[in-house]
């Protein structure tokens, strides 16, 4: 299964492999990504794993679409972007 995460692109941590750095550069910078995913993700102990993890990718495209910014004639910027990672479903 493959499992995702909501990162900026300023971090230069792996929210997966180095999840406690990546939470402290994410605070320290006042971003609060987990909380802002927590809040638009509607996730439940009665989805399964894979629905849940359905849940937060459709969440994690919202908050992207949502952040887009136009940067002069660099076009389209996001503060926000998506990274994966395959994980064992055993």
């Amino acid at each position: 299964m493959t499992q995702y995460a909501l990162t900026t692109f300023d971090n230069p941590y792996d929210p997966f492999d180095d999840f406690d750095r990546w939470m402290l550069f994410d605070e320290e910078k006042g971003y609060g990504t987990m909380s802002y995913l927590g809040r638009i993700a509607r996730t439940s102990d009665e989805l399964t794993d894979e629905e849940n993890n359905q849940e937060v990718e459709r969440a994690i495209d919202e908050i992207i679409s949502m952040h887009k910014i136009i940067e002069n004639d660099q076009g389209i910027v996001n503060v926000y972007k998506k990274v994966s990672k395959e994980i064992s479903d055993e």
